[in-house]
């Protein structure tokens, strides 16, 4: 009776994200193609950005949906998807057995469930307050010199990384043209 009295809509909530978190963490773990585990490390993040939300931290919860889920896996998505036959390729680990792993995971597993088991937890009652005033105004007032400092440097590396592409693009090589006549020796040239 005890534990049926434990199961609270907030309790369902928490175990539901974090099965899903640790579920796409499995994901990611186990695909052998990479495009699976890019859709497996979303559920991950998307678990995550849940458990954070959940437990009131709104700040941390939707930049953790915006970088993580909306920027950087996105971008490995397509830079997944963009690469040609990428997707085709099964990625496995040779140098250790699935077995081997396995076996440190179970061991894992146990000391994890034996330190929560014995544990005295204290439960406390979460107070939902909004946090992302509070950092905004913290961002425009005592950390506004590192703020900016921050969003400079980041600049300066967006502008270093466009003039690496470019300069990488221009010192390319053409390829030949197809039809085109084959260029003339040295000594060729001078007597035409």
């Amino acid at each position: 009776m005890d534990f049926i009295s434990m199961i609270t809509p907030e309790a369902l909530v928490f175990f539901g994200l974090a099965t899903l978190a640790v579920a796409g963490a499995l994901g990611v773990a186990l695909a052998s193609n990479i495009l699976y585990s890019g859709f497996a490390l979303m559920a991950t993040l998307g678990g995550v950005a849940g458990l954070y939300l959940f437990i009131g931290l709104d700040f941390l919860g939707i930049a953790q949906l915006l970088i993580y889920v909306g920027g950087i896996l996105v971008l490995i998505l397509f830079a997944v998807l963009l690469t040609n036959r990428i997707g085709a390729v099964n990625v496995t680990n040779v140098s250790a057995p699935r077995a081997l792993g396995g076996v440190g995971a179970l061991g894992l597993l146990g000391l994890l469930t034996h330190v929560a088991v014995k544990t005295d937890w204290v439960l406390t009652t979460p107070v939902s307050t909004p946090t992302t005033a509070r950092i905004g105004d913290a961002f425009l007032r005592e950390y506004l010199l590192p703020f900016e400092v921050a969003s400079i440097v980041l600049l300066m590396s967006l502008v270093g990384a466009m003039v690496i592409a470019r300069r990488a693009v221009r010192d390319r090589p053409l390829p030949p043209v197809q039809g085109a006549a084959a260029p003339a020796p040295d000594g060729a040239e001078r007597l035409l």
